[in-house]
């Protein structure tokens, strides 16, 4: 049985998608200035590049690899992302590669104790989640940078370009990058850090993470195998094939299963990522009777921390570089996303001169907000996937037992509580909710759910700039205030047969008049036109009020 297979993954993982190629900021002489450079080239800074890109804000992109990670790495997309991603054209090359899934099962020692659906509701253009290993997220990135490096979109991706220091500055940042062909420095207004857990940049500044270390450790393993496994999440607690510890089964395209077995903390990891000794666990899992063969496996022991601050001057930290959180959930690469859309639209302002550089604070007010309720959830999930103590042990089991038969046992159950994105409740960009009888869903501060409109969808009208959406209200074209413009999206309740929007819009009133901003998020609502009202939430979600 072999180690690795030449998989469709292997050969991209194998071919350099962006090439070290020498810029003219190494000509001697040359002391380049860009308006943004985001370090790391992994799935969060593409698409922070992307998006700035899209908006025709200058950017280059820095990573000293020249290809995509190898291995599935983060697989799970939740549909936030997924809606993220339809803004910067990559969603629907995501989900026609992805496995498209939303039931769960969890099973405690040898039986299934419940499932749940993950999108029990209709309405919404895209899944619950998709299965997707993380180099093929990384070749559409890429993909699209090309695209918009077509359309004249000002961004540049430089492979074997490795930032080896940085140098904060009042107005900027001073970075020395280093190549093949030997160092070189650069200018920056600002620097968006999304290099990873390990951040280098964070090291360099002197920054660390606070919060917990669990001890335990995971085996993930890619197996490529043709089974009949249906396409949803399995999770076992105390399974006959791993006693006192837990699974999961995950399926991702290429007949590539992915699967996740707690080991424990003692252990000799080199050893225990040997082929000779993850088949013997695959088989006792799988059965002696399917074929499979490896194609990547990894160890990893996973933390619960974030940055105090994301925010250093003009350095801000996204991902994985800001925060960390287990697997359990997906909230890694599906956090990272929501940084860079709550990140990028603020900057664009601050840099166009319609925004204060204040406004940027609210970007470390509402994604530590978000990262604080991802590192809740997530420690849960480990607390009760790994439990502690005896007696933590035995709540642990007896809500499994109870949970095959009792519906009120089973959200006592956390197998990893799954993404869903962050409503920044108290943020300070939340202008007022006026809107009586109005679904809690679609408060300020919530990110708007998706509706269909005859043949297309609520979100994709929506977009990336500010807008006024009204339904069955009367509104102007457009509301300005400071130069930035809320332009109007005019719906009826009617336009959905199904009653979905104004089930997630309206609830108990006639009609709503709702301030969307570039994010998706709501601003502000209101029950009917006020074009003194609508410009005052202008300015306080744009850090002017």
């Amino acid at each position: 049985m072999n180690q690795t297979v030449e998989t469709t993954g292997k050969k991209i993982f194998e071919t350099p998608l962006y090439p070290y190629r020498r810029s003219a900021d190494q000509e001697p002489g040359a002391r380049a200035h860009h308006p943004v450079v985001v370090a790391g080239a992994g799935p969060i800074g593409l698409a922070a590049a992307i998006d700035l890109a899209q908006m025709d804000v200058p950017v280059v992109v820095l990573d000293d690899n020249d290809k995509v990670s190898w291995g599935s790495r983060a697989i799970c997309f939740a549909k936030r992302p997924l809606e993220i991603l339809d803004r910067l054209g990559c969603g629907d090359p995501m989900v026609d590669k992805g496995v498209v899934w939303n039931i769960g099962k969890v099973f405690f020692d040898d039986r299934q104790v419940y499932q749940f659906d993950l999108l029990p509701e209709k309405g919404h253009k895209r899944p619950a989640f998709i299965n997707l290993q993380q180099y093929y997220f990384e070749q559409y990135l890429v993909e699209r940078v090309r695209e918009l490096q077509a359309e004249g979109k000002p961004i540049e991706l430089r492979g074997g370009n490795k930032v080896v220091s940085v140098t904060p500055k009042d107005k900027g940042v001073a970075l020395s990058v280093d190549t093949p062909d030997g160092p070189y420095t650069m200018d920056s207004d600002w620097l968006i850090a999304c290099d990873g857990a390990g951040s280098p940049i964070r090291a360099m500044m002197g920054l660390d993470f606070v919060g917990r270390v669990f001890e335990d450790n995971f085996l993930i393993a890619d197996v490529v195998m043709d089974a009949d496994f249906p396409t949803e999440r399995w999770f076992w607690f105390d399974p006959p094939f791993n006693r006192g510890q837990s699974a999961l089964l995950h399926k991702q395209p290429d007949n590539v299963w992915r699967i996740d077995l707690q080991l424990g903390w003692n252990i000799d990891k080199d050893e225990e990522k040997k082929p000779e000794n993850v088949i013997p666990r695959l088989k006792a899992m799988l059965g002696d009777d399917v074929k499979f063969e490896l194609e990547w496996v990894s160890i990893y022991t996973f933390q619960c921390r974030r940055m105090e601050k994301f925010r250093h001057g003009h350095v801000i930290f996204a991902g994985d570089a800001a925060h960390q959180v287990s697997p359990f959930g997906a909230r890694g690469a599906n956090s990272g996303l929501q940084d860079t859309d709550n990140l990028c639209w603020k900057l664009k302002l601050v840099m166009d001169g319609l925004a204060p550089e204040s406004l940027l604070e609210s970007y470390d007010v509402e994604r530590i907000h978000g990262a604080d309720e991802n590192i809740l959830n997530s420690s849960r999930s480990t607390d009760f996937i790994t439990p502690k103590s005896d007696v933590s042990r035995a709540f642990r089991d007896a809500a499994l037992d109870l949970s095959e038969r009792f519906e009120f046992a089973r959200p006592l159950v956390n197998s990893g509580r799954l993404s869903v994105p962050c409503v920044y409740d108290g943020s300070p960009l939340n202008g007022p909710d006026a809107l009586e009888g109005g679904p809690a869903r679609t408060r300020p501060g919530a990110t708007c759910p998706d509706a269909r409109l005859g043949t297309d969808f609520l979100l994709d009208r929506l977009g990336g700039e500010f807008q006024l959406l009204a339904i069955d209200a009367e509104v102007p074209d457009s509301v300005e205030d400071g130069g930035i413009a809320a332009n109007a999206i005019r719906v009826s309740a009617a336009d959905d047969p199904s009653g979905d929007l104004a089930a997630r819009y309206l609830g108990d009133a006639r009609s709503a008049v709702y301030l969307i901003r570039p994010d998706q998020h709501v601003a502000a609502r209101w029950p009917s036109f006020d074009e003194a009202a609508v410009k005052a939430a202008i300015r306080q979600a744009t850090g002017r009020a």
